[in-house]
């Protein structure tokens, strides 16, 4: 489902390039689910960013489902990303003047892939049922990001991006937030990358790297 190969990237600072990522190459198939742990300012956010397809490498090559995204033009890139990819950040970005229910459609809505059954099973499965005419500011975090979660995967996407997704939350609520986040992706089938610094977060997931000076290298949480 997503595989990199040989991804470099570096950005240009005041004292010359300083090299994030330096030939990382991965490989997540189909329904796997991979924690990606590291220090911060390691560069786990742009080694997500560049298997969404927000950037593109200084060299080696992101191929998402069979396409090479470095061969897309960015309105194609853009499509990839409505129809198969999900993506929740630790910041929840909702929309304040939409409802819970038509935040949790927006992203299904952009990719004319909505399915009312699948909302209103999500709605349920995230226990937002009796709070579909709120708003974001009207719930607390932790039912914010199960919104942000439910919104991601509204599409039913073949990859979920997901970057600190419990970052912002209490310990209670993060295990809540990520026991129904590895509940419906086990459901949907999609693949999961997770970007994480907890060891108690990345342990439920399959597999586990770690991410330092630029190399991958396999780690247990």
């Amino acid at each position: 489902m997503l595989e990199l190969c040989d991804v470099s990237k570096s950005y240009a600072t005041p004292q010359g390039p300083l090299s994030v990522l330096a030939g990382i190459s991965l490989r997540l198939p189909a329904g796997d689910s991979l924690a990606l742990m590291g220090e911060s300012g390691c560069g786990k956010s742009t080694l997500l960013h560049l298997a969404a397809g927000l950037d593109v490498p200084d060299s080696g090559r992101v191929i998402l489902a069979g396409q090479a995204l470095d061969t897309l033009s960015e309105s194609r890139r853009s499509a990839l990303r409505r129809h198969r990819l999900g993506l929740v950040f630790q910041a929840f970005h909702l929309v304040p003047s939409l409802s819970v229910s038509d935040n949790l459609r927006l992203q299904a809505r952009l990719a004319d892939r909505e399915d009312s059954a699948w909302t209103d099973e999500l709605l349920g499965r995230l226990g937002l049922i009796g709070m579909r005419d709120r708003y974001p500011e009207q719930l607390s975090g932790g039912q914010q990001q199960r919104l942000a979660i439910g919104r991601a995967l509204a599409v039913r996407p073949d990859l979920l991006l997901a970057d600190e997704p419990t970052g912002n939350l209490d310990e209670r609520s993060a295990d809540e937030v990520l026991t129904l986040l590895l509940a419906l992706v086990a459901d949907s089938g999609c693949a999961l990358l997770m970007v994480t610094h907890s060891p108690r977060v990345a342990a439920p997931l399959n597999h586990c790297l770690r991410l330092s000076h630029g190399q991958l290298m396999e780690a247990t949480p």
